[in-house]
């Protein structure tokens, strides 16, 4: 009788499994991957048993994907509790209502600065009476290097919001908002900000909102017309420090605080006077990372890693390094991968499946206190962030909490996933080299999980 019990509890054991494979197999022999490569590795966390595999070992790019790896570094060596710091100095003489002197504003990589945190400076030059400054507003970048963008980010993404430009100094993703209204014609910049110029050219072609990248200048391009809808588009900003000294001084002025200087980079000294600051802890700026696959708090976080290991200026190169101290920690070899930014931007890098799945793992199993972390900051099928508008009418909604990739040509989709019979699945699904909208390929990742969801 044990015999046979055993012998049906093996029999069991090897049937989903099995058919998982041949599910998958069979999906997998569609037309589109004549032509289209995909590597799929997936793994049951709750059983310690390995589902299904399909070229784990190719080197693929992962788009953001790449989070992934970043986010996950940022947690190990960076911890929850990291705080991105945004400090205010000053120094000359305050007199009667007059500051005769200088504004400081040093940048420690913040990537969620907004217009409303600048009020928690405005409080603190209030508190000293200062109605008037008679000197500068000057911006320190010295935390990271001059390099704007990443290594590989391509030309024309430019003005993009998810190529923004890279300081120090961030605020409002260093983008503006371009609202558009049709029936009236007419466009709003948010924030308002003179930093930016609007040029509105009277074609009768189709409406486009863009910037003059061209010639490198912050001017909004508006041409062509919809007098039936309205639009609203993010643009990026050339000189982000600039633009943050800018709507500081804007704000300042319409709380009765007059600036009479100029603004200026320049690295501050031990002789200014500590007056504020704006802290931001990495619990919190994960988040907004991983959920809305933000470009500009990837490569600020790998800036944040390469400082606190390696001083300043911060680099995406040293940022890496700290990167493949996490891929030997996990037990695998960063030799065997190419990674050059924190975001996936980049056509460089190129990682596997193997590698997604394994640090997946290695959270879930060694690093629980973080791997809750990692988790609920991933978009959830059905609900928010990139997944938002994905796996609505599906049995995935609220049961998948994956990260997205997509560029020209890649789709990715890794993290985890609760299956029918509450089982814990980790996988990694990478694909790449197709024509057209990435949308075949989501339909095939959302797909691939209904088949491992219906394992048992």
């Amino acid at each position: 009788m044990l015999k046979k019990i055993l012998f049906a509890f093996i029999i069991t054991f090897s049937i989903y499994p099995q058919s998982i494979k041949t599910k998958l197999d069979q999906l997998l022999t569609d037309e589109f991957y004549k032509s289209c490569v995909i590597s799929v590795n997936v793994e049951d966390l709750t059983t310690n048993e390995n589902l299904y595999q399909r070229n784990i070992k190719y080197l693929l790019r992962p788009a953001s994907n790449m989070k992934v790896l970043t986010s996950s570094a940022g947690l190990l060596y960076l911890g929850p509790d990291y705080e991105f710091r945004t400090e205010l100095y000053y120094d000359g003489i305050i007199s009667q209502d007059t500051l005769y002197g200088n504004i400081y504003v040093v940048g420690g990589c913040d990537p969620d600065f907004t217009t409303n945190d600048l009020y928690t400076f405005v409080d603190a030059i209030k508190s000293l009476n200062i109605s008037v400054i008679a000197g500068d507003i000057i911006g320190d970048v010295s935390f990271k290097d001059s390099l704007y963008w990443g290594s590989g980010w391509m030309w024309d993404d430019d003005p993009s919001s998810d190529a923004p430009y890279l300081s120090a100094l961030n605020i409002n993703d260093d983008c503006v908002i371009v609202n558009y209204f049709g029936k009236i014609d007419s466009v709003e910049i948010i924030p308002k900000t003179n930093f930016v110029g609007v040029i509105r050219l009277n074609t009768n072609d189709k409406l486009k909102i863009d910037r003059n990248w061209f010639e490198r200048k912050n001017e909004i391009i508006i041409s062509g017309f919809d007098n039936k809808n309205d639009y609203s588009e993010q643009v990026n900003v050339l000189n982000p420090d600039l633009y943050f000294l800018k709507v500081f001084s804007e704000v300042l002025d319409s709380n009765q605080i007059k600036f009479c200087g100029n603004f200026r980079i320049e690295t501050h000294n031990n002789n200014q006077t500590f007056l504020t600051a704006v802290t931001r802890k990495y619990s919190d700026v994960i988040v907004n990372l991983n959920k809305d696959s933000d470009n500009l708090s990837a490569e600020m976080t790998l800036l944040a890693m390469a400082e606190k290991y390696y001083g300043k200026p911060a680099n995406a190169k040293n940022g890496i390094k700290v990167i493949k101290q996490m891929i030997e920690e996990i037990g695998l070899n960063p030799d065997d991968y190419r990674l050059v930014d924190g975001s996936g931007v980049s056509h460089y890098n190129v990682v596997s499946a193997e590698l997604m799945l394994t640090l997946l793992k290695y959270f879930y199993n060694e690093k629980p206190e973080l791997y809750n972390l990692l988790y609920d900051s991933f978009p959830i099928g059905g609900v928010d962030g990139s997944l938002e508008r994905r796996m609505l009418k599906s049995p995935l909604k609220n049961n998948v909490h994956a990260k997205t990739g997509t560029l020209t040509g890649v789709s990715s989709l890794s993290g985890y996933l609760t299956s029918k019979d509450n089982h814990l699945i980790a996988f990694s699904i990478i694909q790449q080299n197709y024509i057209g909208s990435s949308s075949t390929t989501k339909k095939f990742e959302d797909e691939i999980c209904k088949i491992i969801y219906e394992y048992k």
